[in-house]
């Protein structure tokens, strides 16, 4: 023998639950057979399923659940099974990190250990209080990580269209986002084929006609308070655009400070079609972006747009394939959560605020600006390491 004396399964399990806790991949790797397998339950927003191998459980499973959670596994017992494996009892604590319910959810482990490691996991948890705590919202899916709020309207079977509870859910993010000081460039997207095809209308034509007025009032009202909030943030909005913009949907694509949209995406407003006239910002936006005469022929005449026509008239940035929508969008998106949010925060209020800004008052606005930004410390750095010559690491302060 050589004399090495291997701790016992039930303070292995507390290191392990110390080490998952404090973020610490060295005693992960030193507690984790290579050819460990955990089995999280099925039914977890983030992370479940089977994971083969030590770095996929620590990538993929624990990963994912810190991605989506700001939570902890709380051990209360631990009781070792005649057949040697390790049964710890207790309860996650914390919350999602898309701001939903706080967690609070009964777990059992199972654990298998070999040689002072452990080999399999199996994992046993109230999955909708996970659910619950992932996210508040029904029509929609917020993620922060990395200060990139990621927001996916979520309505794929009705063509992302906008309706009572998107509208809500929309203000409500873009609120939390308002309010999260870690978020430096907001991403939108949508599930499945296209981004969205606006109002529903197929909402609005079950309706008795004096039902329409009051519920387009509350609709608008809330998605308007969305818009605002995601313009008058430091963080730049990144849309990615798949299938469709259509009717106030394209307030989003407009509110946006980088678009990119799939070679086979259309855009358009077409309100003249069903007896309405705009919402979504797109009469403030479109003579801005597109030119009046443009504009009016997209609202007048129901013009719709090609990707290539967007990026030709500048509605949008860049076309790509359809395939490429999400990785071009979130390589831009990256980059600007790297950059110094302030700054940027000033820049787009600048930018959206000159049209209708006389030039003194501009240069005014532009003095005011600089002056407070300068003392961030993102601008000592950034003009520290021009002084370097190296690349600037930029905190969003």
């Amino acid at each position: 023998m050589d004399g090495t004396v291997t701790a016992a399964p039930a303070e292995l399990a507390r290191r392990l639950y110390d080490a998952l806790a404090d973020g610490d991949a060295a005693a992960l790797d030193a507690l984790l057979d290579p050819a460990f397998v955990g089995v999280l339950a099925d039914g977890m927003p983030d992370g479940g399923g089977t994971h083969e191998g030590a770095e996929a459980m620590c990538r993929d499973g624990w990963g994912a659940i810190g991605r989506g959670f700001r939570a902890r596994a709380v051990p209360q017992r631990f009781l070792e099974l005649a057949d040697g494996r390790l049964l710890v009892t207790g309860h996650y604590s914390g919350a999602g990190r898309g701001g939903g319910t706080a967690l609070d959810a009964a777990f059992a482990h199972l654990f298998t250990v070999g040689d002072g490691r452990f080999t399999h996991l199996e994992q046993y948890t109230d999955t909708a209080r996970w659910r619950d705590a992932a996210s508040p919202f029904t029509t929609l899916t917020l993620r922060v990580t990395d200060g990139v709020a990621d927001v996916r309207l979520n309505r794929p079977e009705h063509g992302n269209a906008i309706d009572v509870a998107m509208a809500r859910d929309l203000r409500e993010a873009a609120t939390r986002i308002a309010e999260d000081s870690s978020v430096r460039v907001v991403l939108l997207r949508g599930n499945g084929p296209m981004l969205t095809t606006g109002g529903d209308i197929d909402l609005f034509s079950g309706l008795e006609d004096a039902e329409l007025p009051p519920l387009l009032r509350r609709m608008i009202d809330d998605y308007h308070q969305a818009l605002e909030r995601l313009a008058e943030i430091d963080a730049p909005l990144v849309v990615g655009v798949r299938g469709a913009a259509a009717g106030g949907g394209l307030g989003l694509v407009c509110t946006a400070d980088y678009a990119i949209a799939a070679t086979d995406a259309v855009f358009a407003v077409g309100y003249g079609r069903i007896g309405l006239t705009a919402d979504g910002g797109t009469t403030w936006y479109l003579p801005r972006l597109v030119g009046m005469r443009r504009a009016q022929e997209m609202f007048l005449l129901n013009r719709r747009l090609t990707a290539d026509e967007a990026c030709q008239w500048g509605l949008v940035n860049r076309v790509v394939p359809a395939d490429d929508v999400d990785a071009e969008a979130e390589t831009v998106a990256a980059g600007l959560a790297a950059g110094p949010t302030r700054a940027f925060g000033g820049m787009r209020r600048l930018l959206r605020r000159s049209y209708e800004t006389p030039l003194g008052d501009q240069l005014h606005a532009e003095r005011n600006a600089i002056v407070d930004v300068a003392a961030t410390g993102d601008a000592a750095e950034g003009i520290t390491a021009f002084a370097e010559r190296r690349r600037p690491r930029f905190t969003g302060r």
